[in-house]
């Protein structure tokens, strides 16, 4: 473990984490918390699941498609030549359907993050603040005008 932290020091970790450090507490004093995380149901947490699989998938996949290039070279020769009898339309068909449907989820994901990000930086609604509720004196009492002082001061109120 101190070799860990001996190889962190030496990369620099130290500086980053004293940074980030400094960048909590001056969020922290000018009253921007970070935001929670946020609630989501099975169908987005698989979703998002879904989402992270392709990469590794498609890194793993091509090498395992190396490897069996290299053990069975037939076997992968005959699979390449089923690849190559298929229509290009089919490719092109194969491309946009996994294009938009992740895409769409990103998409969709981000713009959830962007909304829940300017409501937790935008200060509170005035007009919800001032909201007399059922109270009809304070409803009243709200809408009766009172002294003006710059009018008195002008001689007109």
């Amino acid at each position: 473990m101190a070799l860990i932290a001996r190889i962190w020091a030496f990369l620099g970790a130290g500086q980053a984490a004293d940074v980030v450090a400094a960048l909590r507490d001056r969020l922290a004093r000018d009253g921007l918390l970070p935001l929670g995380p946020r609630q989501r149901g099975g169908w987005d947490r698989l979703m998002d699941a879904l989402n992270r699989l392709p990469r590794p998938l498609m890194a793993l996949g091509t090498l395992a498609v190396i490897g069996a290039a290299l053990v069975a070279p037939d076997w992968f020769s005959a699979r390449m030549e089923a690849l190559a009898a298929m229509p290009e339309a089919m490719w092109w068909l194969i491309g946009a359907i996994i294009s938009l449907f992740f895409g769409a989820r990103f998409q969709a994901s981000e713009q959830a993050f962007a909304r829940e990000l300017i409501a937790a930086t935008l200060p509170p609604d005035p007009l919800q603040e001032a909201a007399t509720g059922t109270d009809a004196d304070l409803t009243l009492a709200a809408e009766r005008p009172g002294d003006n002082a710059a009018l008195a001061d002008l001689g007109i109120g």
